[in-house]
């Protein structure tokens, strides 16, 4: 089950690409890139593996489920029921897609639908744990078969965690970065840089509105967003008029595309951001203080973006350089052209637990502060989320970054 949660990048990818393949924008101007640019070099040949591996976690589950539960046949058919078709909303989601649908509508399908992949996940987990305490001699196997207490204690198990998780979801906790400059700044700088945001069915305008209260407490120079404003559809922004929450940020705002923007449609998150007063840097630099250079990348979605090398070329003089790189891939490229700070999300850090685990074995830093060299880096875990609003062994942050 672990390999294949959908909160993996490569797996996200491959999801949200069907979307696109069914379900039309009603923006004329929507452009699609090929689907070898959205795989992220995923070989496609381990896709009937992966769709084998999720029909054997939910063979699992529901087994384990039939023959706990304390009721009859009927009931159980009811409940498993609805654990079926939760599940099969979360690929209606895509194969259908949600635009068509209202506010209202979409919203519930996309939370029962996402969350259940998530519940069905720490549901399997449990289960494993359990059936090894059996084997082991610790659980008695009447404990797991047709048990009041066993089904008291899975909901509970379940219930409390998911409802811990949803309350630190909104929990946004504050990271302060200092950073010192080597190379002589005339004052001393302070931003606020956030990433994956995700805006969308889920993170509704009201979410929004609240993060735009805690970054106007800080008085920022200026606000950096590394990617993934949108989620996978612009429709919901334009909906709700988030760009008119956006426009109530006290600062300048600077972002660079994400692999999701690229998911809504390049052309369609460009025009937004405009509407929502969003400089947009695509292989890009500006300068946004006295000695300060910011780099915006393009989404390494775009197999065609700009080298650093080529985008360096263009920055006059020697200035305190910050790079804006969504996914945190090839570190070693700030390094060489003597990046002072790169900042990047992307990952999530997984979301839950224990997919964190497996991000660490596929980035050379999935999270939080690292350094090469002389060039400082921060991968961020996202002020939002995707899917199900859930964050268990993780957390959703904002980084607030003074440079002196």
């Amino acid at each position: 089950m672990l390999a294949i949660h959908p909160s993996c990048p490569q797996i996200k990818g491959l999801l949200l690409v069907s979307v696109h393949h069914s379900e039309r924008s009603s923006c004329a101007s929507f452009r699609r890139l090929p689907l070898s640019c959205y795989l992220c070099g995923m070989r496609t040949l381990l896709i009937p593996l992966i769709l084998l591996l999720m029909l054997a976690g939910c063979g699992y589950v529901g087994r384990r489920m039939w023959l706990l539960l304390p009721m009859d046949n009927a009931y159980k058919m009811v409940i498993l029921g609805l654990l079926i078709a939760s599940l099969l909303c979360f690929f209606f989601n895509f194969i259908v897609g949600l635009d068509r649908f209202s506010l209202p509508v979409a919203r519930v399908f996309y939370e029962v639908g996402n969350s259940s992949i998530f519940i069905l996940l720490y549901l399997a987990m449990l289960f494993l744990a359990l059936d090894i305490a059996r084997l082991m001699g610790l659980v008695p196997p009447s404990f797991l078969r047709h048990s009041v207490q066993g089904t008291l204690f899975v909901s509970v198990a379940i219930v409390g965690l998911f409802g811990y998780g949803y309350l630190h979801y909104y929990h946004k906790v504050r990271v302060p970065i200092a950073l010192s400059s080597h190379k002589p700044l005339p004052q001393p700088s302070k931003f606020v840089m956030i990433s994956d945001m995700h805006l969308g069915y889920h993170n509704t305008r009201n979410d929004l509105a609240k993060w735009v209260d805690l970054i106007n407490a800080e008085h920022p120079d200026a606000v950096l967003i590394a990617g993934d404003i949108t989620d996978f559809s612009i429709q919901p922004l334009l909906k709700a008029d988030m760009a008119a929450e956006f426009r109530r940020l006290n600062a300048p705002i600077y972002a660079c595309l994400g692999n999701h923007d690229y998911y809504a449609g390049e052309e369609n998150s460009e025009r937004f951001y405009r509407e929502a007063g969003i400089h947009l840097l695509r292989d890009t630099a500006v300068v946004i203080g006295k000695g300060i250079a910011l780099v915006g990348r393009d989404d390494r979605t775009n197999t065609h973006r700009k080298t650093l090398n080529d985008i360096m070329k263009t920055i006059d003089g020697t200035p305190y350089t910050i790079l804006l790189d969504h996914q945190p891939y090839h570190l070693e490229a700030a390094e060489r052209q003597h990046i002072d700070f790169q900042f990047s999300g992307h990952t999530h850090n997984g979301q839950v637990w224990p997919i964190n685990w497996i991000e660490r074995a596929l980035y050379e830093k999935a999270y939080g502060a690292h350094t090469r060299g002389k060039t400082h880096y921060y991968v961020s875990s996202g002020i939002g989320i995707w899917g199900g609003k859930f964050r268990i062994g993780t957390q959703s942050e904002y980084c607030v970054v003074t440079i002196q």
